[in-house]
């Protein structure tokens, strides 16, 4: 560590804005005696700050972070210029930039949970959260990840919101999407375009519990639900949704699991995380076989919101929570989309007037082995740290194949995951890939020097990165798509760029197995 001990400017490196971590450095600081401030800026969260208990202090900011957070590095330098004031403070976030890793969506905290449940001004309220949970991604509209930069901007602070806000000591301090009954988002059920009066929770539950198919806003997009246990109300969903045999999501709660399917120690951590994934687990057969037609498995969620958890407990029982979309299209995010396209297939809407800033649809993932299938909600943008050897790599975007579509960018040292997209034959999808094309770039601020796409040239996502690498006079690297299998499995062990030889054996599943891959890792898509 370089620099006096006691003067030095700190620099944290990671999944670090969004998460709590300036108030927590907050308290670490006082907690040493120091003088100082931190702030978010474009590499990060930038610390200056004095005292004589600074290495201590040091080497106490990464044991105790965040949950939420990830440190990927923390440097320091001297301190310059005069001596600091009295006091330790937040300063305000600094220039615009795209270093940072951008939290996902975390599901809701145990804390912001029990508060829902409990007498108090946010009692029954669908949008509560603080900075270990909630909407991250899915409301961002620009870094740095502040209140204006989201889609929360329109909703004004109340004076209570406001004191959480303000107050360091609370586990609201800077949460940017902080709201209540009096100044946040609001729901309401709707029929034929007409908001039904009362409890929309309270109505939408009585809906499902008479066979009704509902529409309903999440995070990400819209979901279609019905009462899982209903045979008639599966067998109307699959009728209007013409998907006479793929498997469904379902939403249960945690105690009414055990009773549907077999969860192992591995498959409750994967639910229980902050990602809250849809899981693929063997059943029991006490639900109908409709929901997974010759499956001995089904994916399966724990409530993400606080919305869900209000109306599973409603219901006290296991929701169907399939994608909100028409065949092949993807998910429906919009209000007004939503009364467009899904009319065909809902009885009602639950609504709400927070705007979704990008389409995630849910994640997928199977506990054991552990695999992800699908990365979206929760696990977008997530990173993983390139191989040694590769932190001097040039910019990359790489732009995937043709099915199960998704982007990764390449910069310094790291790879960030889009999200999953879908098969780019159907217009909307390609439609949605041009968009996370363009706003992942000017999300992160990315300017690739190479462009690398499937070797297949006439894959749609070929054709694009051709096109872009030639307009702007990048580097195009097609890779042989069964090369890139074996490339992405020793990147993912970490294995050095000047690691030696690797040999591995690259097999295309057979028809009886590809089909039955294909059809677990559907389970619950929506597709």
């Amino acid at each position: 560590m370089g620099g006096a001990p006691d003067r030095l400017v700190i620099r944290v490196r990671g999944q670090v804005q969004g998460v709590g971590f300036r108030p927590y450095i907050w308290q670490l600081a006082r907690a040493h005696d120091l003088r100082g401030r931190v702030l978010n800026d474009a590499e990060g969260v930038l610390i200056e700050a004095e005292g004589a208990d600074l290495p201590a202090f040091v080497a106490a900011i990464r044991p105790g972070a965040p949950p939420l957070s990830r440190i990927d590095a923390i440097e320091t330098a001297p301190l310059t210029g005069p001596p600091l004031p009295p006091g330790f403070t937040i300063a305000a976030s600094g220039g615009k930039g795209a270093e940072p890793r951008v939290t996902p969506d975390a599901a809701t905290c145990p804390a912001c949970r029990e508060e829902v449940f409990s007498p108090g001004r946010r009692q029954g309220y669908a949008f509560a959260n603080c900075t270990q949970c909630g909407p991250r991604f899915t409301i961002l509209n620009a870094l740095p990840y502040d209140r204006v930069q989201t889609t929360m901007a329109p909703f004004t602070l109340c004076p209570d919101c406001r004191a959480e806000y303000d107050d360091p000591a609370d586990r609201r301090f800077h949460a940017q999407p902080i709201a209540c009954p009096v100044c946040g988002p609001r729901l309401w059920l709707e029929v034929s375009g007409a908001e039904v009066t009362g409890d929309a929770i309270a109505i939408a539950a009585a809906r499902l519990l008479d066979g009704d198919i509902l529409a309903i806003k999440g995070l990400g997009g819209f979901h279609l639900a019905c009462d899982a246990t209903n045979p008639a109300a599966i067998a109307r969903l699959r009728a209007r949704k013409r998907r006479p045999t793929k498997p469904f999501a379902l939403m249960a709660r945690e105690a009414d699991l055990p009773a549907i399917a077999r969860v192992d120690a591995a498959a409750w951590e994967a639910l229980r995380g902050p990602a809250a994934p849809i899981v693929l687990m063997p059943h029991r057969g006490t639900l109908p076989a409709a929901l997974a037609p010759g499956l001995d498995q089904l994916g399966v969620m724990l409530p993400a919101t606080p919305l869900h958890h209000l109306l599973l407990e409603a219901v006290a029982r296991p929701l169907v929570m399939t994608s909100g979309n028409l065949s092949g299209e993807p998910q429906v995010i919009g209000n007004a989309e939503a009364r467009d396209k899904l009319a065909p297939f809902a009885d009602a809407f639950v609504m709400h007037d927070r705007d979704i800033a990008r389409r995630l649809d849910d994640s997928v993932l199977r506990a054991t082995p552990p695999m992800v299938l699908r990365r979206a909600r929760g696990l977008v943008p997530g990173t993983l740290p390139l191989p040694p050897g590769f932190a001097g790599a040039p910019q990359v975007v790489a732009y995937g194949g043709q099915m199960k579509a998704a982007l990764c960018l390449i910069k310094n040292g790291q790879a960030l995951l889009g999200h999953h997209l879908g098969e780019l034959d159907e217009a909307l999808t390609w439609d949605a890939f041009l968009q996370a094309d363009a706003d992942y770039a000017a999300l992160f601020d990315h300017r690739p020097a190479v462009v690398a796409v499937d070797l297949h040239p006439d894959f749609r996502a070929s054709r694009h990165g051709a096109e872009r690498a030639e307009g702007a006079g990048l580097r195009l690297e097609p890779v042989q798509h069964h090369h890139a299998p074996l490339a992405t499995c020793l990147a993912e062990n970490l294995w050095p760029r000047d690691g030696g030889p690797a040999a591995g054996v690259i097999l295309p599943p057979t028809p009886v197995t590809g089909n039955r891959r294909e059809t677990m890792i559907t389970a619950a898509l929506g597709r």
